[in-house]
This record gives C-alpha cells, sequence and structure tokens, in this order.
C-alpha cells in the first residue's frame, strides 16, 4: 500500500470535513468519510475519545493561561476547577463569572466558591457545580 497516496485520494473523494454533517445519505459523518452515526455502527474507539479529550485539555488550558495569566499560579485543585468550568461553558461563558474570577484570582476562595453556586450555570449542572465549589474552597480533589 502507498499511504500517501490513498491519503491523498480518499481526501479528495471523501471530501475533509473538520466538524460533525450529515453525508448524502443522512448519517452523520466527520473527518474524511469517518462514520460515527450510531444508527449504521459508527463511533470512535476509547483510545481516540482519550486522544480526543487530552487534546482539548491542552487547548483549554493554553486558551485559560491565555485569557488569564494569572492562573498558572494557582494549585492545580483550582486551575482543575476553572478548566473544568472552561470545558463546560468555553472561555467566553466562564469570563462571564467576574465576580468568582476576580475573587479566585485575589485568593479568596470561599467567596470565589459562593458566587459559583449563586449562579444559573450552578442551577443547570447541579452535583457537578456542588462538587467544583467544594474543591475551590477547601483546595481538595472531590
Amino acid at each position: 500500500m502507498n499511504r500517501d497516496l490513498i491519503v491523498a485520494q480518499l481526501r479528495a473523494d471523501e471530501g475533509e470535513v473538520l466538524h460533525a454533517y450529515k453525508d448524502s445519505n443522512g448519517y452523520w459523518t466527520i473527518g474524511v468519510g469517518r462514520l460515527i452515526d450510531q444508527r449504521r455502527g459508527g463511533g470512535i474507539t476509547k483510545e481516540e475519545s482519550d486522544y480526543l479529550l487530552n487534546n482539548d485539555i491542552d487547548r483549554t488550558y493554553a486558551d485559560l493561561i491565555r485569557a488569564f495569566p494569572w492562573m498558572k499560579d494557582l494549585d492545580d485543585i483550582r486551575q482543575n476547577v476553572l478548566l473544568n468550568m472552561a470545558f463546560n461553558l468555553g472561555i467566553d461563558g466562564l469570563r462571564g463569572f467576574k465576580l468568582t474570577l476576580a475573587y479566585v484570582r485575589g485568593g479568596h476562595y470561599e467567596l470565589a466558591a459562593g458566587e459559583m453556586l449563586k449562579s444559573l450555570w450552578a442551577k443547570q449542572v447541579g452535583a457537578r457545580a456542588q462538587r467544583l465549589a467544594r474543591m475551590m474552597r477547601t483546595g481538595v480533589a472531590a
């Protein structure tokens, strides 16, 4: 097999789309003709999911450090809280937590946790917000 040739052919024949889309038969597909539609037995492997997750964590962490350079000085637990929130809300959504972020930056973790729990997000995600607020308050993984 000539890998370079087949890769070029498949990219030309299948196209390459970097988001989920419905193919000509209405099945969810991604990348270069990768069927992910469960109705047709599609999906990804655990290893592929791990790869995507690790890339997403690295990208989100880098985005957080660009947005909030002071975050790199936090302990790992509180960095993880903000990373978890950004993963759920996006960086722009996290930016909306102005008081929370100000309290975190100032080392006022109890106040930051309280602000987290006052949000609509906390009502929407329930136990996740409770756990993350407890981690913010205590600095201990939960």
